[in-house]
């Protein structure tokens, strides 16, 4: 299991005394408090970096000081950049903490990288996972090839794509390595969509991870509830509006399930659109088996306790 801490959406300048260290810090107290109760169970940290080659390797920094094992490496700020400024900058922070790379589309911040984008990023010796979420199929097949091409076998796939969550962790992707067929697979998800009905997400991925042990076909009803999720994190993640309320929407659910007072974002401008609140409520009600409203309940009062 991993903890995230992704701070795409904060622009700080000085790591030290802006949010990044006190977030990192809470997200990585309250790990630590969990863990002390579960006998040492296996879990990685996964810290947000984000900014300038100077900026990230001081969140870097912070990060292995507070204890995480590796840094998403968001791109945001290197989208007009060339693939080898940026390549540089990568190669870089993996030598100031183990590499999480981060394909993010373009619609919310990302950049189009290429095939040889990818395979060059393989060479970086750091590199121990890769989070994909280009929200395309052709994209995403790129980067499993490419890892492939590299011919390492040590670098964590991760889905990204909220719109094909169960596709991805499903599928067995064909690849050639050294003109041997091979198949790759995805590890596990790193997923806004995971932000909301997380109970539910976390009793799915272990279903298919039993699933896997078996080696059998893919069960129907893995590929049935995939296509409800991917119809309710439409509504959640706001597509009709190129995903400019998918912060909002998150929080809405939150919301309606009596975690947070508001939807409001750090970014004014960011808001629900309009007709959204009334999709996810629909979809919330026409796919029960998608949510974790229950188990919500059943926790709500302890975890709001001051």
């Amino acid at each position: 299991m991993a903890v995230g801490v992704h701070t795409t959406g904060f622009r700080i300048h000085d790591a030290d005394v802006g949010l990044y260290r006190p977030v990192l810090q809470l997200a990585a107290e309250t790990a630590n408090a969990q863990l002390a109760q579960h006998n040492g169970r296996p879990f990685v940290r996964v810290a947000g970096i984000v900014g300038s080659t100077d900026q990230a390797l001081r969140e870097a920094a912070i990060a292995r000081e507070l204890g995480y094992h590796c840094g998403l490496l968001s791109l945001g700020a290197w989208r007009d950049a060339t693939d080898a400024a940026i390549l540089a900058h990568c190669a870089r922070i993996a030598e100031a903490i183990p590499l999480f790379g981060f394909y993010l589309q373009p619609a919310v911040g990302g950049r189009a990288l290429s095939y040889r984008f990818w395979r060059e990023f393989a060479e970086i010796a750091g590199v121990v996972a890769i989070k994909v979420a280009p929200f395309d199929r052709y994209a995403t097949l790129d980067v499993v090839r490419a890892i492939a091409d590299s011919g390492r076998s040590d670098i964590a796939l991760y889905t990204g794509n909220d719109d094909a969550i169960v596709s991805d962790l499903v599928t067995n992707v064909p690849v050639l390595v050294g003109g041997v067929r091979e198949s790759r697979v995805f590890t596990g998800g790193l997923l806004g969509q995971w932000a909301v009905w997380t109970h539910r997400a976390v009793q799915l991925l272990d279903e298919i991870k039993a699933w896997r042990a078996t080696g059998g076909d893919v069960p129907q009803q893995f590929l049935a509830f995939g296509a409800s999720l991917t119809s309710a994190n439409a509504a959640i993640f706001d597509a009709a509006h190129q995903f400019h309320g998918c912060l909002p929407g998150i929080l809405e659910v939150l919301r309606t399930q009596g975690l947070v007072r508001g939807v409001w974002t750090l970014d004014t401008s960011e808001r629900l659109s309009a007709g959204q609140a009334d999709a996810i409520a629909r979809v919330a009600q026409q796919f029960p088996e998608l949510t974790d409203d229950a188990w919500v309940r059943e926790h709500r009062e302890r975890w709001l306790q001051p």
